[in-house]
């Protein structure tokens, strides 16, 4: 049976001190409810930033400062826009993976004529997002609940610039989101200027990482590989077609992102930080597929 339960309001004021991050500050839980997909937990520091969690001591999901879309807490928010240059001024973007809202509230943002869509699996997390993080639908943002693999399938061909993949339980990527086969229906969304933009964990924190990348290249012509400073993950930014780029080329045209949009960072730093043009296939690693065993 599916248990659905809240945190007793005297127990809000407890201090939240288990977070994974070097020299937080004390958060204090101000919701908690175990969801049919998560236990999703929101915690708040003193200057008002909120926190989303899927287990108590997890992985910050997002860091949103209420009120503020343009403030991206989190660092490997801030390089996922890199994939912002590699494709022209987006008419359709998609996220998969809601989380606090972060992302996508940044997008509306700086894209007001584009159209979002973000799939979520949880509509807990939906609603969380929208009482806590500010999270707001509107005629050209819209949150669809539902498996983010079969949001893809179900959608048009080649209708998509540009797919943020964003999707993670309290641990890793879902396994289905991470195979040759959903791979393709991702690449069959994108128009050929497109571009998918993964969220990974470093191979130090992920097993499967090397299979990732083998992966990718499996299902992409292009795949480039940017380190995330201060943290864990590695964003890949993976190409339907053949465009061969430096890292200086590349940071040369995220900087002019940044700067035309002006956001409160500098896109080609981050793409100075750590870049990788995955073109050697490791023949070691094998390809995920569907049928592999779980």
């Amino acid at each position: 049976m599916k248990s659905t339960w809240s945190i007793r309001p005297q127990l809000y004021a407890a201090v939240f001190a288990a977070l994974p991050v070097l020299g937080c500050t004390a958060q204090t839980v101000i919701y908690e409810k175990a969801s049919s997909y998560n236990t999703i937990i929101v915690t708040e520091d003193h200057k008002g930033m909120r926190t989303l969690l899927f287990e108590r001591g997890g992985g910050r999901q997002s860091v949103v400062k209420p009120g503020d879309p343009d403030h991206l807490e989190l660092p490997y928010a801030r390089v996922a826009l890199a994939g912002l240059a590699l494709c022209e001024e987006p008419r359709r973007i998609l996220v998969i993976g809601l989380g606090g809202g972060s992302l996508p509230m940044f997008l509306r943002k700086h894209y007001p004529a584009a159209g979002i869509d973000v799939a979520e699996i949880d509509p807990d997390v939906v609603d969380v997002a929208k009482k806590y993080f500010g999270f707001r639908e509107d005629e050209r943002m819209r949150a669809h609940v539902g498996d983010g693999r079969q949001f893809i399938e179900n959608a048009r061909q080649a209708d998509y610039d540009i797919i943020f993949l964003d999707a993670f339980g309290a641990r890793d990527v879902p396994k289905q989101l991470t195979t040759r086969e959903f791979l393709q229906i991702t690449r069959r969304a994108l128009v050929p200027s497109g571009v998918a933009v993964a969220n990974v964990w470093r191979p130090a924190s992920n097993p499967l990482y090397d299979r990732m990348v083998r992966t990718y290249q499996e299902a992409f012509e292009e795949v480039f590989i940017l380190d995330v400073p201060g943290d864990v993950n590695n964003i890949f930014l993976a190409l339907p077609r053949v465009q061969p780029l430096g890292q200086g080329e590349l940071a040369l045209l995220a900087r002019k992102i940044s700067t035309a949009k002006r956001f409160r960072f500098d896109l080609g730093e981050l793409v100075e930080y750590g870049f990788l043009h995955a073109r050697e296939k490791n023949p070691q690693a094998r390809v995920l597929r569907d049928a592999d065993p779980r």
